[in-house]
């Protein structure tokens, strides 16, 4: 049996990237998906097609996670397409790096905004329907930066370690209603965003981590089918580090 079968799951922020492995690696285990993008539609349509073709409901609502009303209008109309909702994975995430010297007030509000706001706004959005049913998975996406810092990242690492506290605070307030919520802090992960990086660097950052390889989207995802199976039913408040054992 599939890991996920019948469940259904939001995913933010998953046209591309680790959001994009989370949603390919749920579908084949199962898992309805209804995901969210920012503005690239061909993208997403793409992804709807591939993910498709696993035999589950998939579909794309273009939807601000770190906006307030338009998070609570997301989960109302999943929840009417979708007919329910198990697992929820906020994702959605941008880096506007940064010495705090250069950094702007601006650089600063809108990655906090986007990185910490939309968990707010996502998990308060979600929070009736996990409550009413007794059950739920929150998985949230923060970074080995919101763990140890990293020079030139302080508003990214702010909202990484922020969405530490507020899962842990969200395990302790909902756990005897059988939700729960927990984090995943993915570290040097390849994506099409580390692409653009040349092969020395990258080999640098590879050279640096004990397994000797960057991580895969795939790596990522495994962790989150983990914690939204029911293989984690006693695992809440806790942060799975995949990272290759870059904080041993």
């Amino acid at each position: 049996m599939k890991l996920l079968e019948g469940k259904i799951a939001i995913i933010t922020g998953a046209s591309r990237g680790i959001g994009r492995g989370i949603a390919k690696v749920f579908t084949s285990q199962g898992c309805a998906v209804a995901f969210t993008y920012s503005s690239n539609k061909e993208a997403a349509d793409s992804l709807t097609e591939e993910l498709s073709a696993d035999g589950v409901q998939v579909k794309g609502y273009q939807s601000n996670a770190a906006n307030f009303e338009q998070a609570q209008q997301l989960v109302e109309d999943v929840l009417k397409d979708f007919g329910g909702l198990d697992v929820l994975i906020n994702n959605a995430g941008i880096t506007k790096d940064n010495l705090l010297m250069r950094m702007s007030e601006e650089d600063f509000d809108q990655v906090v905004e986007v990185n910490l706001k939309s968990i707010f706004n996502m998990t308060k959005a979600v929070q009736r329907t996990f409550l009413k049913q007794r059950k739920g998975s929150l998985i949230h996406m923060s970074s080995v930066v919101g763990v140890k810092g990293n020079a030139g990242q302080s508003n990214y690492a702010a909202s990484k370690a922020g969405m530490i506290g507020f899962s842990k605070s969200i395990a302790l307030e909902l756990g005897s209603r059988n939700i729960r919520s927990n984090v995943i802090a993915p570290g040097f992960i390849e994506t099409e965003m580390t692409a653009k990086l040349s092969e020395e660097v990258l080999q640098g950052w590879r050279d640096g981590i004990p397994l000797k390889r960057g991580g895969q989207p795939e790596d990522v995802a495994n962790a989150c089918v983990f914690l939204a199976s029911d293989l984690s039913s006693y695992i809440t408040g806790q942060v799975l580090h995949v990272d290759g054992g870059m904080l041993t």
